[in-house]
C-alpha cells in the first residue's frame, strides 16, 4: 500500500504555480519583449537606475504576492519566497525569448545582456506573482481579493495597473512627440478625460469586478479614490519618464506635457487593475 506524504501535494501545487507564472511572465512581458526602446535599454539606461528599478520592484512583487501570487502563501516568508522565485521565472523566460528573437545572442556583451533582461523582469515579474488570479488556481475569489477591505489595497491595486501600463509606454519616443504636439487645451482635456473614465470604468459602469460605491456621497468616492489614484498615477508617470531617462534635458512644461501622456495610459492602468484583480 503506497503512503502519501504531506510533501507531495504541496509540491505538486508549487510545480503548477511555477507553470502559471511562467505563463504569467511570458504573457505580461511579452509587448516590452518585442519593443526595440526596451532592448535599447540593455545598455543605454544607467546601471544605478536599473538597480533603483529593481529595488522599487521588490515590495511591489510582495504586495501582488499577498494579494494573489501564483500560488497560496500564508506568511511573509512564503511571499518573500515566492517574490525571488517570480523574479528568476521572469529572468529565465526573458532570457529565452530574447534568444528566440536574436535580440540576445553569443556575441552579445555581458552588460548588455544583463540590461537587456533585468529591464524585462519587471513586467514578467507582475505576470508571474498575478499568474494566480489570472491563469486559474485552486484560491478562492474571496482570497484572490483580500485588498478589497482595505483602503490602502485599493490604492496599491491602482498603483500597480499604473506603473504596469505605464511601464510599457514610457521608453517610447512618441510620449514626448505627443507632448510637444500638444497645446495647453489638450493637454487640459487630457488630463479630465483620463480622471472621467478613470472613474467611470469602476465606480459608475457596473462593469465585472468593479466596486459598489458603498458608503459615503458620489464626491466622496470621487475625492478618495479616483482623484487619488489619478495623482498617484501621474506620480508614477513622473518616476517612469525619469527611470527611462525621457526626462533628462526637457524643459518643465514639456516634461509636464509628458506627464499628462503618459498619465492617460496609467490611469486607464489604474482602473483595470481594479476590475481585474
Amino acid at each position: 500500500m503506497r503512503i502519501s506524504t504531506a510533501s507531495e501535494p504541496s509540491l505538486r501545487h508549487f510545480l503548477a504555480g511555477l507553470g502559471r507564472a511562467a505563463g504569467g511572465a511570458i504573457i505580461f512581458a511579452l509587448p516590452m519583449l518585442m519593443t526595440m526602446e526596451m532592448w535599447q535599454l540593455g545598455f543605454t539606461m544607467e546601471i544605478w537606475r536599473l538597480c533603483l528599478l529593481l529595488i522599487a520592484t521588490i515590495p511591489l512583487l510582495l504586495g501582488l504576492s499577498y494579494f494573489g501570487g501564483f500560488r497560496r502563501t500564508f506568511s511573509l516568508k512564503d511571499d518573500l519566497a515566492d517574490v525571488f522565485v517570480g523574479l528568476l521565472v521572469a529572468g529565465l523566460m526573458s532570457t529565452f525569448v530574447l534568444w528566440l528573437f536574436s535580440a540576445l545572442t553569443f556575441e552579445t556583451s555581458l552588460r548588455e545582456a544583463i540590461g537587456k533582461i533585468a529591464v524585462q523582469i519587471v513586467p514578467g515579474g507582475i505576470g508571474a506573482m498575478l499568474a494566480r488570479s489570472q491563469l486559474g488556481g485552486e484560491s478562492s475569489t474571496s482570497d484572490l481579493r483580500r485588498a478589497r477591505s482595505s483602503y490602502w489595497g485599493e490604492i496599491f491595486l491602482m498603483a500597480t495597473g499604473a506603473l504596469f501600463l505605464s511601464f510599457n509606454v514610457a521608453p517610447t519616443e512618441e510620449i514626448i512627440l505627443i507632448a510637444f504636439q500638444m497645446d495647453a487645451g489638450r493637454e487640459i482635456a487630457l488630463a479630465l478625460s483620463s480622471l472621467l473614465l478613470m472613474h467611470v470604468f469602476v465606480y459608475v459602469s457596473n462593469f465585472k469586478g468593479g466596486s459598489a460605491r458603498g458608503a459615503g456621497s458620489h464626491l466622496s468616492v470621487f475625492l478618495r479614490f479616483s482623484l487619488t489614484g489619478y495623482v498617484l498615477a501621474l506620480l508614477i508617470s513622473m518616476v517612469m519618464l525619469w527611470i527611462f531617462g525621457r526626462s533628462d534635458g526637457l524643459s518643465f512644461y514639456t516634461f509636464l506635457g509628458a506627464t499628462l501622456v503618459l498619465g492617460f495610459p496609467a490611469s486607464i492602468g489604474a482602473a483595470a487593475a481594479r476590475l481585474v484583480l
